[in-house]
């Protein structure tokens, strides 16, 4: 594995929406049975094959990075973060289906990994509105939204989610996948949601090397 190429991918979103579980299920294709928090970061690594199925197709290996912590946390605990966010390819952006609060957070997540946050420590966003769009739309790091908890949306409730994720992916410039980390079949080989993580990974190689 030493021989193959590598990217570095950040997987960033507030404690408790399910970072280690997705990581987890994209790093050994299992459930994560215990979840625990994360302390600093943790990685895991999966092997990609890039443009599978075609004669450029070549095998690499991306390092998943979960990255711990409160986006409102004081200085140095993001002092401290700032160290994983250097010479990063890709950033996977993870939040709570289940939880307004937590995609709203990924604005702050995303400018303070990109090195764009200039607010004061503690400010979290109650709107989109209070960051720039533009910040994002020329932003040279690719990016992907993936919602957890699925599952336990309330049918009532499911339309109106999924119109707030379909916004947040305009805002970013990036795809959304929504799935349930419990269940592997969300990213089964051939599926929609397997198809635009592949284009991901790809998107993040082809404009490293």
């Amino acid at each position: 594995m030493a021989s193959l190429d590598r990217v570095k991918v950040l997987v960033l979103g507030d404690s408790g929406v399910g970072k280690s579980s997705l990581v987890h299920l994209l790093c050994q294709n299992q459930v994560l049975g215990n979840p625990s928090w994360t302390v600093g970061c943790s990685v895991d690594v999966r092997v990609q094959d890039y443009r599978e199925g075609t004669p450029e197709e070549k095998t690499y290996y991306i390092e998943l990075w979960d990255v711990g912590g409160s986006v409102g946390s004081a200085s140095s605990v993001k002092s401290t973060r700032a160290v994983f966010y250097n010479s990063v390819n890709g950033i996977i952006l993870v939040h709570d289906l289940t939880n307004k609060k937590s995609s709203q957070n990924l604005y702050r997540w995303s400018l303070e990994a990109l090195n764009r946050d200039s607010s004061p420590t503690g400010v979290i966003v109650s709107n989109s509105s209070d960051y720039d769009r533009e910040q994002f739309a020329e932003n040279p790091v690719p990016l992907l939204l993936i919602g957890t908890k699925f599952d336990q949306i309330p049918e009532t409730k499911r339309n109106e989610v999924l119109t707030r994720t379909a916004f947040l992916s305009e805002d970013f410039n990036a795809e959304e996948i929504n799935l349930d980390c419990t269940n592997p079949r969300y990213l089964a080989a051939g599926t929609s949601n397997a198809v635009k993580l592949s284009r991901f990974f790809d998107k993040v190689r082809r404009l490293l090397f």
